[in-house]
């Protein structure tokens, strides 16, 4: 165990997360995501849920608002102005760990799935709810 750190954020998780470069992408996924198939480098969570794993991640990773969408989510199929429970979960979250000043930006689905094939890292959760992916952007530790 690590002082200060969820224990949800397993050792593999974390090696990923500290390997990650500025402007390096992370992607957390739903049960449904097709994470095999997009990952370059998957780290299995399924007894995590989203809100977990999100509130966990951003307790340790910076988000790189130097450019815009540091964060992107899934816009719903057909419907791109709906916001569903995990959208909302995700807005909360980056309230949280960035004072709101991060927004989340949707994507379309295929959008989605071709810039999470670019990613650092993939964690799929066991996350149920449905659209409940993100893709977060690394960004760099403020000097002290």
């Amino acid at each position: 165990m690590l002082i200060g750190i969820d224990p949800i954020l397993g050792p593999d998780i974390l090696h990923g997360l500290r390997a990650m470069g500025h402007g390096d992408e992370l992607v957390i996924a739903d049960g449904s995501f097709p994470a095999e198939t997009v990952a370059r480098r998957l780290v299995r969570a399924e007894a995590a849920g989203l809100e977990r794993m999100l509130k966990a991640v951003l307790s340790v990773l910076p988000i790189d608002e130097s450019e815009p969408d540091p964060v992107m989510g899934m816009e719903v199929i057909g419907e791109p102005a709906m916001v569903m429970p995990a959208h909302t979960l995700i807005r909360d979250a980056l309230a949280g760990a960035s004072g709101g000043g991060v927004q989340l930006t949707l994507l379309e689905r295929f959008r989605f799935y071709e810039r999470a094939k670019t990613a650092f890292l993939v964690i799929a959760t066991g996350e149920r709810l449905f659209y409940g992916n993100v893709i977060i952007r690394k960004g760099t530790v403020p000097l002290p």
